[in-house]
């Protein structure tokens, strides 16, 4: 318990024990040897401490050796290192490998999971998981057919599984899941089918299922107190998503949570988005289609709400709302502030406060972005908190089977949810970002349980008046909106990046490079190309007193679904096909994790 108070006490959680976070999640966090939870930590900021590694030294960087998953598909998320255990993870079919770092990472032990493949239609955007959970010597597993099964950590001994959806009706689950205190949260993915959102809690221990709670419907269903759940300092009143939908539209009505979940431990709150509502067609769904779009605040306890804030309401563009929130504690105009940060895809950085669900500033990260003005800040304007669009990029107004031309961003957004970092030494947020445009041309479709619902025909592009590429990885200070650097990239950056204490961050290419740049100056220090594109996660650690740090590459993905599915027709993967189509000069398919370090000291 020393090591768990000293944590407590550093961040200042409360001294009541609902309070406490998982303790074999807060002490692994606590120690930046290990890498416990996908997104580094429970703020999201995804910055470790080792500091070995520098700018100094990073250029010597060396394979240590490698491993390959035996899968040819899209690898996002990436490894966990609890104690001398490596945990590997690949795309469907969900297969998990325990290694030894002892042994230059020999398998301990393989789980696959034997899911029917008919579940590979319905996963949208290429057959990713985004990685394995850790919490009580268990290993955590959302499988693509939405199963979630808990691992003996030591042995892979299956000691729990349950359904978190139906497949047949479009579900399926690509995010990793969470533990929190004594449970495990987990998303569902499918809004391109007409599946409503939801996130459940399930007991660590038992598997059973704790609470649900969808993202649109009634009040109940919702896990909400109209009374005291708020929306920009106000009450949201009554059945607010009911009201917000034409009849029963919100039964499929999309806000699904394939994205990532932050908690804060003091607050005693879990933060998350939702996604696009369906169908892609605005016209066939009036309204603000509340509470797809959202960022929402819930007691992890009981799931119940204490704040939403919808970032685009009545989307008609795709935009989707499931991307990282990144909590940090910053001064803002003289007072320190506990902040959550989101850069959306719509092109928008939000920052509010995560307490209170207080907008305090939206800016553009792309100057590219035109479909709407800006955000509206003033609390007095009965358009406060909402974009302002702009006319000629509505696909509403330009109405169905009309191809509305030069929208910025394409729907895959500014950002998608490869996940920032966040450096507290430099006080900077270390993004990967995308600069494409598209052209969207909405059509009238007609649910069927099961069958895709989109409604939508897209072709994808690089902005105007750019490099000609489609990516860039950007240096962005929250607390004056600024880009302080930004490197310009051939095709959109597509991994997660990773902040360290050395002053360096790293990320990687579609083409497969792993970067190493400069933390203050985003100078290119150090550059490597591994066998297949990377669209996963960064991690690091350190074993036997040396810091290492891994990658998995295999290119797939939305980006590179041409690739990963072998898909040519230019409007294939809901546009990104024609849009990434010289991607196969670059790279081929590939599964495989690569693991760096500093050369022996002589």
């Amino acid at each position: 318990m020393r090591k768990l108070l000293t944590l407590t006490t550093a961040i200042g959680i409360g001294v009541t024990g609902s309070a406490f976070a998982n303790e074999s999640v807060m002490s692994g966090i606590d120690d930046s040897k290990q890498w416990v939870i996908q997104t580094g930590d429970y703020k999201n900021q995804r910055y470790s401490e080792l500091d070995q590694i520098n700018a100094d030294n990073v250029g010597d960087l060396q394979v240590a050796w490698s491993f390959s998953t035996g899968v040819l598909r899209g690898h996002e998320g990436g490894p966990l290192v609890v104690g001398d255990i490596m945990y590997v993870h690949a795309p469907f079919p969900n297969t998990v490998y325990a290694l030894d770092l002892n042994e230059d990472g020999r398998i301990l032990w393989k789980y696959e999971p034997q899911q029917d493949p008919d579940v590979i239609p319905i996963m949208c955007c290429d057959t990713v998981n985004r990685g394995v959970a850790y919490g009580n010597d268990t290993i955590f597993l959302a499988q693509a057919d939405t199963t979630l099964v808990a691992l003996d950590a030591q042995t892979g001994e299956v000691k729990w599984t349950v359904s978190n959806g139906d497949p047949t009706k479009g579900e399926s689950i690509t995010a990793t899941p969470m533990v929190v205190k004594d449970k495990v949260l987990v998303g569902i993915s499918g809004g391109e089918f007409g599946v409503r959102g939801h996130l459940t809690a399930y007991d660590i221990e038992t598997g059973e299922q704790v609470w649900r709670a969808y993202s649109t419907g009634p009040d109940e269903e919702m896990l909400v107190d109209p009374e005291n759940t708020t929306h920009l300092g106000e009450p949201i009143g009554e059945n607010s998503s009911l009201e917000s939908w034409e009849g029963d539209q919100w039964q499929i009505g999309g806000g699904t949570t394939w994205g990532w979940f932050s908690y804060d431990p003091e607050l005693d709150l879990v933060y998350y988005g939702t996604g696009n509502p369906s169908t892609w067609n605005p016209a066939q769904r009036p309204g603000d289609n509340r509470w797809s779009m959202t960022i929402m605040a819930r007691d992890p306890d009981d799931g119940m709400a204490k704040w939403f804030y919808q970032k685009t309401p009545h989307d008609e563009w795709d935009y989707d709302g499931v991307n990282e929130n990144i909590l940090v504690d910053q001064e803002i105009d003289g007072e320190m502030r506990k902040l959550l940060v989101n850069f959306d895809r719509n092109g928008f950085v939000y920052t509010m406060d995560r307490e209170s669900g207080e907008l305090l500033s939206a800016e553009k990260f792309d100057p590219a972005v035109n479909w709407a003005t800006h955000v509206e800040m003033d609390p007095e304007s009965d358009q406060y908190g909402r974009p302002q669009v702009v006319a000629e990029y509505s696909t509403e107004q330009n109405g169905e089977d009309t191809n509305s031309t030069g929208i910025c961003p394409a729907a895959l957004g500014s950002k998608d949810q490869q996940p920032a970092a966040f450096s507290p030494k430099s006080g900077l947020f270390y993004v990967p970002t995308n600069h494409v445009c598209m052209d969207y041309e909405p059509f009238r479709v007609s649910y069927t349980a099961g069958q895709p619902y989109v409604g939508a025909t897209l072709s994808m592009y690089p902005a105007p008046d750019s490099h000609g590429g489609m990516g860039n990885f950007i240096a962005w200070d929250a607390t004056t909106g600024e880009m302080k650097w930004s490197l310009p990239e051939q095709f959109s950056v597509w991994s997660g990046a990773l902040a360290t204490a050395g002053d360096v961050v790293f990320y990687g290419t579609l083409e497969g490079y792993m970067k190493a740049v400069s933390a203050e100056t985003g100078e290119e220090l150090y550059k490597f190309k591994t066998p297949s594109g990377i669209i996963g996660n960064f991690m690091t650690y350190e074993h036997d007193g040396e810091q290492y740090v891994a990658i998995l590459s295999g290119v797939g993905g939305w980006a590179g679904i041409g690739l990963a599915a072998g898909l040519t027709n230019p409007n294939e993967g809901l546009g990104a096909v024609g849009g990434y189509a010289a991607l196969s000069d670059y790279t081929a398919l590939g599964g495989q994790l690569t693991v760096f370090k500093l050369p022996d000291s002589e």
